[in-house]
């Protein structure tokens, strides 16, 4: 991503942050370290202590593939506490997504809500043509 774009990214954070107003500490943005990349396939694991996102890559260029390569690309690890602030504020930016530019329900393929293992982990593929 264009260094200008990653620099817009925290103006805009510590914008939000300054109108939200907060009995709390001040909080300030710094993206000097920050990367982007692009992923359509999310796997998800966890333990008590981590709950691990990996995220990657998916080559499946044909529907009806027996075998589908996901080259995996990135590791974030949280802490289920900050887990459980992600899931609300992932929750809350798709309710607004939704509402400018109308419903993803039906872009989701029936059975391709993910899967979960005995493990601890859900497989979380991007919906075809997405």
């Amino acid at each position: 991503m264009a260094k200008e774009t990653q620099d817009g990214a925290a103006e805009q954070l510590n914008r939000a942050a300054a109108r939200a107003g907060s009995a709390g500490p001040k909080v300030k943005f710094d993206d000097a370290k920050m990367h982007s990349s692009y992923a359509n396939v999310c796997n998800i694991s966890f333990t008590r202590e981590e709950v691990l996102l990996l995220f990657g890559m998916s080559e499946a260029w044909q529907s009806g593939q027996q075998e589908v390569n996901v080259q995996l690309t990135e590791r974030v690890i949280l802490s289920p506490f900050a887990a459980k602030r992600l899931n609300m504020l992932l929750g809350a930016i798709l309710q607004q997504y939704e509402q400018k530019f109308g419903s993803l329900a039906s872009a989701i393929p029936a059975g391709a809500a993910g899967t979960t293992s005995a493990r601890g982990s859900a497989v979380l593929p991007e919906a075809a043509g997405g």
